[in-house]
């Protein structure tokens, strides 16, 4: 697909070169998760309140949420010309104290009573910056893990950036249903909500100072060479961008339907219990951290389509049979979260490692960047809403169909991918 140069040697320590990466990345997420564990009290505290509608607030709330996820390809771009034009661990550090930035931001937002419309503009501002922030560390960190990965072990390097995520996206659940437990709604109300906003800023300080130690894996000629224009990758590589496009689609959508709007989904349309939905959410992401590392050695090994392809045809076949396997009882919940999970580890474990190996390196961030995140904003970002939409209009049932159709329109990109696992890699 690509051009190969000589290789140089990974860089040492690479296990400080996978911490660098993981730590961060986890930090980043923990950030981005938290707003949504807190949307109900930013709502209460940042937004004019309706006589007529008490639902307007949190309404407002998720509508910056969803600002922030239209922001991820704008940082992908961006954040992936400045690691392509200055180096991997330049944008991953400039990425970590953009959202350290913007968290502190949300944890000083003023309240609506206090500043009025300012209130919603700060935060509308900070989680713009958020969404920048993100789109740009899925760029940089993709790059920078697997040009970090000594030969045969670029899956493995890969597939801890999804194990990173889900332990941002526990950490954020965690720190968030503790202190809900801990305060009265009066403290939760009044300061707890920003307590863990004002905590991501300073883990942020601390995944800095982590990175900056990191080795930089941008090679010397690369260094060398003319740097990048910002749309190189999308005009010298159109069909690698519409690659990535096609590799994510279904699994996006899939991801964000099995790890956060499936216990919504089960409350929906067979009156699942909240709490126990989301107990089982969270037992359901912590196994599916530990299954990252496997799908990834079992893709340096085996190969990468056969690992993307367990994946694309499970989820092009199943997604109808597990859905309607649900009932009102937690076992049933765990047992269908669990099988999807499993499938979706094809997906996840391999993707960032697919998507580095397809673009050359002068480009390989800004390349990636920018597909993977429009396409991740327009399937997954808009699954739980797409889902519910369904349901409103009366068609519950359509909804795993559209997982089932996106997710074999992708494994035909996948059955038309040559294989990437065993070619050096780009430098």
């Amino acid at each position: 697909m690509t051009e190969t140069v000589t290789v140089t040697n990974p860089p040492r320590r690479p296990l400080r070169q996978l911490l660098a990466a993981s730590v961060g990345n986890a930090v980043e997420w923990y950030d981005w998760y938290t707003y949504t564990f807190l949307a109900t009290y930013i709502a209460a505290q940042v937004f004019p309140e309706d006589a007529d509608d008490s639902l307007v607030p949190l309404l407002a709330a998720f509508a910056v949420f969803a600002v922030g996820f239209f922001m991820r390809p704008v940082g992908g771009l961006l954040m992936g010309a400045v690691a392509d034009r200055r180096g991997r661990r330049t944008a991953l550090t400039v990425t970590i104290l953009l959202m350290g930035g913007s968290s502190l931001l949300v944890g000083l937002t003023p309240t609506y009573a206090s500043a009025g419309l300012l209130a919603p503009v700060v935060l509308v501002v900070a989680r713009l910056l958020q969404g920048l922030s993100v789109g740009g560390e899925f760029a940089a960190s993709t790059t920078f893990l697997v040009e970090s990965a000594g030969p045969g072990r670029r899956g493995l390097f890969s597939s801890f950036q999804y194990v990173s995520t889900t332990v941002g996206q526990l950490a954020a659940s965690g720190v968030a249903a503790l202190l809900v437990s801990s305060l009265s709604s009066g403290q939760m109300d009044g300061w707890g909500w920003r307590v863990p906003f004002v905590l991501g800023a300073v883990l942020s300080l601390v995944g800095f100072w982590i990175r900056r130690g990191a080795h930089e894996t941008r090679s010397a000629e690369q260094r060398r060479a003319p740097e990048p224009h910002l749309f190189d990758a999308l005009r010298h590589h159109p069909r690698q961008s519409l690659l990535i496009c096609g590799i994510t689609a279904g699994g996006t959508l899939a991801y964000y339907t099995w790890t956060s709007y499936l216990p919504t989904y089960a409350e929906l349309n067979v009156g699942m219990d909240k709490a126990d939905a989301l107990l089982v959410g969270t037992v359901s992401l912590a196994v599916f951290a530990l299954l990252q590392p496997v799908g990834g050695m079992l893709s340096d090994r085996y190969g990468r389509k056969p690992v993307l392809l367990f994946f694309g045809i499970g989820f092009a076949l199943l997604p109808v049979s597990l859905l309607r396997a649900l009932t009102g009882s937690w076992l049933s919940l765990l047992l269908v979260q669990l099988a999807g999970m499993v499938l979706l580890t094809g997906f996840t474990s391999v993707s960032a490692a697919v998507n580095a190996e397809v673009f050359p390196a002068r480009v390989r961030a800004a390349g990636i960047g920018f597909p993977y995140s429009l396409t991740v904003a327009l399937f997954g970002g808009t699954a739980p809403y797409v889902g519910t939409l369904f349901k409103d209009l009366g068609h519950p049932g359509l909804f795993p169909w559209y997982v089932s159709v996106l997710c074999l329109v992708s494994s035909v990109v996948y059955l038309r991918l040559p294989e990437t696992a065993h070619k050096e890699l780009d430098r």
